[in-house]
């Protein structure tokens, strides 16, 4: 089983029980910040994904550039209208 977020590409290792989830919280939570994932059931029936949040990272020049290569091009003109409308100019500072 994969988990559905893109992020964690990583196989679920372990389904838990709500009721585990309950009474081992505490393990568990040790588990996820060693990275490990769960998927809970309840009655059986599995009913979210526990993982554990990505740490910042550094990412290359590059690799910015690959993501942003297939993004949709940006009207400059209708982008700097979209924010005249919503930033405030004043460049006095509040009183």
């Amino acid at each position: 089983m994969h988990c559905s977020t893109s992020c964690y590409s990583d196989v679920v290792s372990k389904t838990i029980t709500q009721r585990e989830l309950r009474n081992d919280s505490g393990e568990i939570m040790r588990l996820l910040d060693q990275g490990e994932t769960f998927t809970v059931t309840r009655n059986g029936v599995p009913v979210g994904e526990l993982a554990p949040l990505r740490r910042n990272r550094f990412v290359t020049a590059d690799a910015a550039i690959a993501m942003f290569r297939n993004a949709p091009g940006i009207n400059a003109e209708r982008f700097r209208a979209d924010l005249d409308a919503i930033a405030d100019q004043d460049p006095d500072p509040r009183a």
